[in-house]
C-alpha cells in the first residue's frame, strides 16, 4: 500500500527535530454546493531541523516514532 504524502505550512518548529505542518484541502459542501476549507495539523519527524516557521514541507506517512508523530518530512530539499 503506498504512502500518503501531504503538502502543508509549518506552523511551529519548537520542538528537538519536530515540525507542526497544517494542511489545508477543499471540499464540496453537501447541501449548501459551496467550496469549504477544512485544514489538520501534523507532527512531523524532521532530522536535520531544516524548516523554520512559515516554510512549505512535504510530509510522508511512516512508523510511529513518538505518541503524536506518525509523518517524516519527504526532504528538507523540497521545501521552499
Amino acid at each position: 500500500m503506498p504512502k500518503r504524502i501531504l503538502e502543508g505550512v509549518v506552523v511551529s518548529d519548537k520542538g528537538e527535530k519536530t515540525v507542526v505542518v497544517k494542511v489545508e484541502r477543499t471540499l464540496l459542501h453537501p447541501v449548501l454546493k459551496k467550496t469549504v476549507r477544512l485544514s489538520k495539523k501534523y507532527h512531523a519527524h524532521d532530522e536535520a531541523n531544516a524548516l523554520k516557521v512559515g516554510d512549505v514541507a512535504r510530509i510522508v506517512e511512516c512508523a510511529p516514532k513518538s505518541k503524536l508523530k506518525r509523518w517524516e518530512v519527504l526532504s528538507p530539499a523540497s521545501a521552499s
